[in-house]
């Protein structure tokens, strides 16, 4: 058998080293984003050859490096998107925990108008009900912001729950907060076929804590916990 020449030799095994790496990567696409530090240290060649032929490398290289910062940024933001969220989930769930414990009705508004924004780290929580004038609410306690009638309905527009943001706060639904408020939420409470149309208000001083496109099923839950609660201590039924 000839034996090739040392050169010869040495060119197929940088040749197979190559076609090595490059079926490697190919079979593991995501490598080099894994590995993106690499990325640095390649050195593509200029952008223009001799013969006037534009070599595309050192472009690709490019896109690749800044594919990778934005896949890296995609994930930062994902990952503090669900700390956010399990922060707040773990927040609700506290509140509702508190509003179970509350002994009395009176210990009750007061755990939704003092400790509730503590709790949520919000600035004002208020709870409004409804009254014509003449008949006041049964649920009506030192705390509780009696409104006139049909006026949650207007605020609320047919909505369960609204939410505005960059707004400047109601005196009428946060009374002496209302300076702080500059988003909200508005939740619609049904207590009871026996009581007034009533409303959790929840405002906070940052223009966008509350915004219309937000999910609003944790606020929904805490809305529903503090329903039953003053069912129960008005022994009311649904």
């Amino acid at each position: 058998m000839v034996q090739g020449s040392p050169e010869t030799a040495a060119a197929a095994r940088r040749r197979l080293e190559a076609e090595d790496v490059a079926a490697y990567l190919a079979a593991h696409p995501d490598f080099l984003i894994e590995h993106a530090d690499l990325l640095t240290r390649l050195a593509p060649p200029p952008g223009e050859r001799e013969d006037g032929v534009v070599d595309l490398r050192s472009y690709m290289v490019e896109r690749l490096r800044a594919e990778v910062d934005r896949l890296r940024q995609t994930q930062r933001d994902l990952i503090d998107t669900s700390r956010a969220n399990q922060n707040n989930r773990n927040r609700v769930h506290a509140a509702a925990l508190f509003l179970l414990d509350a002994e009395t009705l009176q210990h009750l508004v007061q755990t939704i108008t003092t400790d509730l924004a503590v709790l949520l780290d919000i600035d004002v929580a208020a709870l409004l009900v409804e009254s014509n004038g003449h008949d006041f609410p049964q649920v009506l306690s030192s705390g509780v912001r009696v409104v006139g009638e049909g006026t949650i309905g207007r605020w609320l527009n047919g909505r369960e729950v609204r939410l505005d943001a960059e707004i400047v706060g109601d005196e009428a639904i946060f009374g002496p907060g209302a300076g702080l408020v500059r988003s909200q939420a508005l939740v619609r409470l049904d207590i009871s076929a026996k009581t007034p149309p009533a409303m959790l208000a929840l405002g906070s001083r940052e223009s966008r804590m509350f915004e219309d496109g937000m999910g609003t099923e944790l606020i929904s839950f805490l809305a529903r916990v503090l329903e039953r609660c003053i069912r129960l201590w008005l022994d009311l039924p649904a």
